[in-house]
């Protein structure tokens, strides 16, 4: 049986070793570089199934790596970052990342977190197909995994898709945040308010005309979130 290949990309020795060793444990096989050049090149030659990345490397950082490999490859990547603000965050996920752990990390919840992404990259059957869903100025077509606003084609990330494939299923009801959170990321990942909150504000930059006043993923303060159900005289 082929181990899955993960590749941690960091300029800190220790950090390296110890990931090294540990994920080795786990069940994995390991790479490491420790420049984002090197990292470039070992992702390309070996098609990894995981990339561990530090966003605050010398010469080339985090951010310049991810967006050079978002050229080439899908790769599911979790950015390690010492930044606890929100901003640095949603940068990441906006060039492509899939998770973040916040330095320093619980290797128990970077194990969990590794086990849930690779859960949700692998293929899946085709399950309850969801009707294509119009509301003002936003189309989706779920069996062609497109969205617009206004006519013009968004790009969302494997996570936004599923994540917005969620809301929409149940659009009109209220979802909390543990539901959301345990469906669309696994339970490793229920009780993590402020991860679910990073991503439904990248959706929200991304559909709503003001994100800061939505309309159509709606807040229920302290208990989770709903989306606005399509409009009669829009899907007519």
């Amino acid at each position: 049986m082929k181990l899955p290949v993960i590749l941690a990309i960091d300029d800190e020795e220790g950090i390296l070793n110890f990931l090294r060793v540990r994920l080795r444990l786990e069940g994995y096989k390991v790479l490491t570089a420790s420049k984002g050049d090197i990292g470039l090149q070992q992702a390309e030659a070996n098609n990894p199934d995981l990339i561990i990345l530090d966003l605050q490397m010398p010469e080339m950082d985090g951010y310049q790596v991810l967006q050079q490999l978002r050229v080439f490859s899908a790769v599911p990547v979790i950015l390690l970052t010492v930044k606890e603000e929100d901003v640095y965050k949603i940068r990441g996920l906006e060039l492509g990342a899939d998770d973040y752990v916040t330095k320093p990390f619980n290797p128990d919840e970077l194990c969990l977190r590794i086990k849930a992404i690779l859960r949700r990259s692998r293929p899946s059957q085709e399950g309850e197909k969801i009707s294509p869903y119009q509301r003002g100025r936003v189309t989706i077509d779920f069996s062609a995994r497109k969205v617009a606003v206004a006519g013009q084609e968004l790009r969302l990330s494997r996570t936004e898709w599923s994540l917005l494939e969620e809301l929409t299923r149940h659009a009109g009801r209220v979802l909390t945040h543990e539901q959301i959170l345990t469906r669309v990321w696994g339970p490793e990942y229920r009780d993590d308010l402020e991860y679910l909150r990073v991503w439904v504000s990248r959706l929200r930059h991304k559909l709503e005309e003001d994100p800061a006043n939505p309309e159509l993923i709606l807040t229920l303060p302290r208990v989770g979130y709903t989306m606005t159900p399509p409009s009669s005289s829009d899907q007519a």
